[in-house]
């Protein structure tokens, strides 16, 4: 398996080599984003993990031109911006997931493992002749393996759960889980509760539509 990290700051590539290569990885290092969109054209990797901020390319720009050239390829962004509207823009540009900086080895991994996981099964469910009639198609900037990955939680699910808690236990980031759940509301298939507490603001909780 192969990684591909485009990071300008030469010590979180290392740390980043260090962590990946631990989990018995092979890894490609892009030290620009246009670095490491020739890479990606070049080298057969499985799986990106992209810088926000480079020189040359930065993140977002590099997300796009690897989607021009694959649609499937899980793209994890790095970023010490937590900000919304910024994670909409990577979404909406293809990428699948986000880690925060400073990376902890730990999260890292686990979330590289599921993603490969989702790509495998990705692959596997368009080889297959017929999908399983419960399968969502997914919107741009929602891979279809996340998008059903977390539906199949919440139909699991015998209470509404809030969005941290499908977050924590999905292994995903907060945004994706986010942009999905807003997805599945506008198809129908998710509903809203309000979840009143004794101290504090209302919280929303989510819950599958059984039909």
């Amino acid at each position: 398996m192969k990684i591909l990290i485009m990071d300008d700051d030469a010590t979180v590539r290392f740390m980043l080599r260090e962590i990946c290569e631990s989990a018995g990885w092979n890894i490609v290092l892009g030290s620009n984003g246009r670095e490491g969109v020739d890479l990606f054209r070049t080298e057969q990797v499985d799986i990106v993990l992209v810088d926000y901020h480079m020189p040359e390319m930065d993140g977002l720009r590099a997300v796009q031109e690897i989607r021009k050239q694959d649609g499937r390829v899980p793209i994890l962004v790095l970023t010490v911006d937590e900000r919304q509207e910024i994670a909409d823009r990577f979404l909406d540009a293809g990428a699948t997931d986000f880690a925060i900086k400073p990376v902890r080895a730990p999260d890292l991994i686990s979330r590289i493992q599921l993603h490969l996981r989702l790509s495998m099964l990705t692959k596997e469910n368009e080889r297959a002749e017929e999908k399983n009639e419960q399968e969502l198609e997914a919107p741009k900037g929602i891979g279809a393996t996340t998008l059903n990955h977390i539906a199949g939680f919440l139909r699991d699910q015998r209470e509404p759960c809030t969005i941290d808690e499908i977050t924590k236990d999905v292994g995903l980031a907060y945004p994706t889980v986010y942009r999905s759940l807003v997805y599945m509301m506008q198809q129908g298939k998710v509903r809203t509760i309000i979840s009143y507490q004794k101290v504090g603001r209302p919280k929303n909780k989510y819950e599958w539509r059984s039909e």
